[in-house]
């Protein structure tokens, strides 16, 4: 599993240091809805938090190029997570079999230290099996963000409007492989103002989204065994905004009010045989299969305001969002016309 956090890594930057092999799949052994369970509580900020990274650097102006300027930008978008969401108590989850855990605290995906020991006593049984829960990637998120690198593209077409373009092919190797799309348009409305064409100020419209998918094969890792092991990730994120920047020579100013969203899940599919034991000695294995199946939506406003150094064709920027989770984003283009 950690293999697969590292290309997710690759495509947006999300965990890419996170120990999440450790206890990743052991977790299972809560039984199939009480995994669910704890996962979803365990993976809640890395989730939510891709989707808001995702949605931005969709912009550094308010202003739209001439027909068939164009830019290219590379971006680091960082959604911060929130303090309450670095831990969950076990104490305050519902399961089905007796499960309690020594601390009662453990750190999410995006917490810090160790995870806590699982114990699970199978409901009207004496079977029970205990597994320690993979620690959280804090120390190696900077700001303690879930972080998303940015690469498009834009050109201008008629009528003021820009076309933005976010693309990785498929990538990866025969186990593991994701890719990224994403498309964005901006129009400037400056246009329909008249005389107010010709200030400094610009005001457009941005609609954008991006998706992306990873699917890795983890069969022969032998954590576990079983067949056929394999999981699937999926993020999709959209955003509506209105614009508004202050173009000077030097330096731009610029900032967006708006809504942004979308969808993100994590599938582990296969079959995964669990070793259960009374008082310390086997009792039976149970095979579980395609244990794992996680869905997020979160969605809300978003309020941003940024400032861009503008030297020639060269251009530096960064800018701050504020949102479920604040999203700090920095970057440089290279723009033309």
């Amino acid at each position: 599993m950690k293999r697969l956090i590292l290309i997710v890594g690759l495509l947006t930057g999300s965990l890419a240091q996170a120990q999440i092999s450790s206890g990743f799949e052991s977790v299972i052994a809560a039984g199939q809805e009480d995994a669910n369970t704890i996962m979803d509580a365990y993976m809640n900020p890395a989730m939510e938090g891709l989707v808001y990274a995702m949605n931005g650097g969709w912009y550094h102006s308010a202003k739209t190029h001439k027909k068939l300027g164009f830019d290219l930008t590379i971006a680091y978008s960082g959604a911060m997570v929130p303090e309450d969401k670095e831990l969950f108590a076990f104490s305050e989850l519902e399961f089905n079999n007796m499960i309690t855990a020594n601390p009662d605290l453990s750190p999410t995906a995006a917490g810090g230290g160790e995870g806590a020991l699982v114990t699970v006593m199978l409901e009207g049984t004496d079977e029970e099996v205990q597994f320690r829960m993979p620690q959280g990637a804090k120390d190696e998120l900077p700001f303690n963000a879930v972080p998303a690198p940015i690469l498009q593209a834009s050109v201008g077409l008629i009528y003021d409007t820009d076309v933005i373009v976010r693309f990785v092919p498929e990538v990866g190797s025969d186990d593991i492989k994701g890719s990224q799309f994403g498309a964005g348009l901006k129009h400037n409305l400056m246009q329909y103002l008249g005389p107010l064409d010709n200030l400094p100020l610009n005001i457009s419209v941005l609609g954008a989204f991006s998706t992306m998918n990873v699917d890795y094969d983890f069969t022969d890792g032998e954590i576990i065994a079983g067949d056929n092991q394999r999981a699937e990730f999926k993020l999709n994120s959209f955003t509506v905004q209105a614009l508004a920047s202050l173009d000077f020579p030097i330096v731009s100013v610029y900032g967006g009010l708006g809504y942004a969203g979308g969808s993100s899940s994590l599938k582990v599919l296969g079959t995964y045989e669990i070793d259960y034991e009374v008082a310390g000695v086997f009792s039976r294995t149970e095979t579980f299969v395609d244990p794992i199946d996680l869905d997020y939506d979160p969605s809300g406003v978003r309020a941003t305001l940024g400032a861009r150094l503008n030297l020639a064709f060269f251009k530096l920027f960064a800018d701050y969002t504020l949102q479920e989770y604040n999203t700090l984003t920095a970057g440089i283009a290279f723009s033309f016309r």
